[in-house]
């Protein structure tokens, strides 16, 4: 027959599992609850998670580190850099290696703390490298793309301005060869007129090579594609295999050379987009011709396959349709696809 003592021991026994039950649930959750400020703040973290399983260690809660001291010396790896993350990580593995010879006196256990750290340090640093490499290549790639669509503009420009300006040559010379000599004053005003002019196209001359001097200038096969050309270049993405159809609503009028570029652009790399990075994607592009404006919209129904990312293109078609004195919006659309719409002015002649 169980004695009154005995039993009271179970009941004390049995009462300390309990707590000590609680007592090590309490310590997890609260290791939990300092892994939310690791990316913030994973110095804190690091320090407040040490601290926390020393006192695991003291109360015979944990006998080796806590899976959140794992998450939080990757979180030191990743999110912190330079001499920050080592001094960190060494004073972590002093506060580790003392309690473990106080509270745990076993042999190598300062080893396996040691492994434990550089471990997992090392892969946070492996992947913040990785991220930062990525980051780098994405931006490089964006400011290529955008150099690309500058030397186009470039080129682009100097045959329109190079155009007017040669015109605008030809008819002042041509004025002064009808004048009679009585007409000194005349002939001196449309002669200064002659050299402003060709002063003019020098100077273009040499803004134009200096924003495309990279060294990789290419051969543009843009130049002289306007707005006439997109049932062309519809049925080429067609072709290509994407669903598209083209409206023009309004009267169609002759655009200057600039602005039938940046449409026939605009719808291109619109269409290049959603051939690259949307699945499954039908377009439609509406051209909208006004008495104040043209504008153009190219809308697609895709799933996007890398997030969202419609293309670096954007950047540089921004670029055209502001020097065209216009306004451009680009974002995914409420009910799916993306968007890409333009406005840009005409000058009333």
């Amino acid at each position: 027959m169980l004695s009154v003592p005995g039993l009271i021991g179970m009941i004390s026994v049995f009462m300390q599992g309990q707590t000590q039950t609680a007592l090590g649930a309490a310590h997890y959750l609260l290791g939990v609850q300092l892994l939310l400020m690791r990316r913030g703040r994973p110095v804190l973290t690091v320090a407040l998670v040490t601290a926390l399983d020393v006192a695991g260690f003291a109360t015979q809660l944990i006998t080796i580190n806590s899976l959140q001291s794992y998450i939080a010396f990757y979180s030191l790896g990743r999110y912190t850099s330079g001499r920050v993350t080592w001094a960190t990580s060494l004073a972590a593995y002093a506060v580790y290696a003392a309690a473990m010879e106080i509270y745990r006196p076993q042999r190598g256990n300062w080893l396996g703390i040691l492994l434990i750290i550089v471990l997992f340090v090392g892969a946070g640093m492996i992947e913040r490298l990785r991220a930062e490499l990525s980051a780098r290549t994405r931006q490089e790639i964006a400011d290529a793309a955008v150099r690309d669509e500058r030397r186009r503009i470039a080129r682009e420009l100097h045959d329109v301005v190079a155009h007017h300006i040669t015109v605008i040559n030809a008819l002042v010379g041509g004025a002064r060869a009808t004048l009679t000599p009585e007409q000194q004053v005349t002939r001196d005003a449309l002669e200064s007129a002659e050299q402003t002019a060709r002063q003019a196209m020098a100077e273009m001359r040499h803004l134009l090579d200096v924003l495309r001097a990279d060294g990789r200038e290419r051969p543009d096969a843009a130049t002289g594609v306007g707005a006439d050309r997109l049932p062309e270049l519809v049925e080429e993405a067609r072709s290509a295999g994407l669903p598209t159809g083209l409206t023009v609503t309004g009267e169609p009028v002759e655009l200057p050379a600039a602005v039938d570029h940046a449409v026939y652009r605009i719808v291109q790399e619109a269409l290049t987009n959603t051939r690259k990075h949307a699945e499954g994607a039908r377009a439609g592009v509406l051209v909208t011709y006004g008495t104040e404006a043209v504008e153009v919209e190219v809308l697609d129904d895709g799933r996007s396959k890398d997030g969202g990312t419609p293309g670096f293109g954007l950047d540089g078609m921004a670029e055209r349709v502001a020097l065209c004195g216009g306004r451009l919006s680009t974002g995914p659309r409420p009910e799916g696809g993306f968007r890409v719409h333009a406005r840009i002015p005409l000058e009333k002649t």
